[in-house]
């Protein structure tokens, strides 16, 4: 049961991230935040390695590391996909390298969890 809940999440999570980084948000009231939108993408890719990370755990009964690093692969190609996307088919938005290097860095922290926790399971 937990493995399909997860699954649907990781699912629901990775239309999330491409509903919200395509859709035009000008109309909304925007937040003067320094760098907001680097903190979103960090955050959409931290959660995004998290949850397919986290069912492919209770898949394998094991933080395999190889399939942790399949997932980063995944989440830097999708937020590569998505800034090209941006640039080729929005009017509003456009492709930012530093949204791509957000990303990796999201992924890549929640891959040093996973790898944390693989050690602590050790120890």
């Amino acid at each position: 049961m937990l493995k399909k809940i997860t699954l649907s999440l990781a699912i629901g999570w990775t239309f999330l991230i491409l509903v919200l980084c395509l859709v035009n948000f000008n109309d909304l009231p925007t937040v003067k935040v320094s760098g907001a939108d680097k903190y979103g993408h960090f955050t959409f890719h931290l959660v995004f390695t998290l949850l397919w990370s986290y069912y492919f755990w209770l898949k394998q009964n094991d933080i395999a590391l190889k399939k942790l690093f399949y997932v980063v692969l995944t989440s830097l190609c999708f937020g590569i996909l998505i800034e090209f996307l941006q640039g080729a088919f929005t009017k509003t938005r456009q492709a930012d390298s530093l949204d791509v290097l957000a990303n990796f860095s999201g992924a890549m922290t929640a891959f040093l969890v996973f790898v944390l926790i693989k050690i602590v399971k050790k120890g």
